[in-house]
């Protein structure tokens, strides 16, 4: 699960990039009314920069900056963060508690000019819902190493750039660290979709339309045969982004990393609204494995699914998120269709619910987690014997996040 099997198949694409949230700058402070003329409004404080982008509830810092001589003005942030979750219907191998570093990174970027680059290292863990507890030593030794995204960027004008490296994928709605969500862990359609893959990317904007392409390695798979891109709208608070991505050959490579998934093709339809202290984001998500019997694929095996994210910011730091999801696979119980959720023909649904407090760097934040299965194959869910059919998880996640977070004053 992002699945740790993914799929083959060949597919053009078309449609979004992850869509960050503007942030405000300070108000105006105005002068003495005593005096004749206003004073001179101070400028502007520093900014969080996009990368890493982060949904929301938590917000980041803006960098601290450093001059690097020939290379100019470098920024530097960076997240430390602990997880501990309790489960219900442990399956073999795991623990019904368990506790990891979620993120202990280092984000290193120059942001201007045109030579540009980004590096995002240190330790992380991919806690997602359904899927065994692997804590951060196993995640990055079975995952991406310690240097999990970078990339060099090149601005070739105004609105054109091109990256080459281990990029975010474009796919999906939710991105691959726990701190760039709103929940804490990731969800069920996550788990059917790629999360860094090594290749080329070029980024065009054209007033409200956004639109990346990108020839790459899918599911980390070192072989370059997939392709992917993004399409986005935004009207004002409104975003309506259009995600495809596929294989155009064939796998038979697998790791943890590369699941059956990364022979697969995968759509995506996300609608995002954000204005004020509300964020609302459906999104549907198709996938397909088609059949190919030379990398022992039998029967060409889809699922569909679709989800409902959403954030309410309170005062004083404040906030409660929520993900409701269904997703279900082709086929029937016993045929020979690949097993990609509960086995052939199973369906789930999950609801998630967390409540996030965040002053200055600091945060904390809990998730309650409840997974359903139905139809599934006995054998393929929760518990000793994976008979049961659901899950519930309670986890809570406490970190900081680093930066400059020294106002200026006027």
């Amino acid at each position: 699960m992002k699945f740790y099997s993914k799929i083959s198949a060949a597919a053009v694409c078309l449609g979004l990039a992850s869509v960050g949230f503007a942030q405000n700058a300070p108000a105006a402070q105005t002068g003495d009314t005593t005096a004749a003329t206003p004073a001179a409004t101070p400028p502007p404080g520093p900014m969080p920069l996009p990368t890493p982008s982060i949904m929301g509830p938590l917000s980041g810092l803006p960098p601290a900056m450093f001059d690097a001589g020939p290379f100019g003005k470098i920024a530097v942030n960076g997240i430390i963060s602990g997880l501990g979750y309790a489960q219900t219907n442990t399956v073999p191998g795991d623990s019904d508690h368990n506790a990891t570093i979620s993120n202990g990174m280092a984000f290193i970027q120059k942001t201007d000019g045109w030579f540009q680059f980004y590096i995002q290292a240190g330790a992380y863990s991919f806690p997602s819902l359904a899927t065994p507890f692997l804590p951060a030593d196993k995640t990055m030794t079975d995952f991406f190493g310690p240097v999990p995204i970078g990339f060099l960027k090149l601005q070739a004008g105004k609105n054109t750039s091109f990256e080459i490296g281990s990029l975010p994928t474009l796919i999906g709605a939710e991105y691959g660290f726990s701190f760039e969500n709103m929940n804490i862990e990731r969800g069920l359609l996550w788990n059917q979709e790629p999360i860094v893959s090594k290749g080329i990317q070029v980024n065009q904007t054209m007033g409200k339309f956004t639109a990346s392409a990108s020839w790459n390695d899918g599911f980390y798979s070192n072989r370059y045969t997939w392709a992917s891109g993004s399409l986005a709208y935004v009207n004002g608070p409104h975003t309506l982004t259009f995600v495809a991505g596929g294989n155009f050959g064939k796998t038979k490579f697998q790791t943890l990393a590369t699941p059956v998934l990364n022979n697969s093709t995968i759509y995506n339809v996300i609608y995002m609204y954000s204005k004020g202290p509300w964020m609302v984001m459906p999104y549907y998500q198709y996938t397909n494995v088609p059949r190919n019997d030379s990398l022992g694929i039998p029967k060409s095996t889809s699922t569909n699914g679709g989800a409902i994210l959403l954030s309410h910011a309170f005062k004083k730091g404040f906030s409660l998120a929520g993900r409701w999801e269904y997703l279900g696979q082709s086929g029937n119980l016993g045929d020979v269709s690949q097993n990609l959720l509960f086995g052939p023909g199973s369906r789930a649904m999950s609801v998630t619910v967390t409540p996030t407090f965040q002053y200055g760097g600091f945060f904390a934040r809990g998730d309650l987690a409840f997974v359903h299965a139905m139809d599934r194959t006995p054998g393929a869910v929760f518990g000793s014997n994976g008979l049961n059919d659901s899950q519930f998880r309670a986890a809570g996640e406490i970190g900081f996040i680093f930066g400059n977070n020294i106002e200026k004053k006027p």
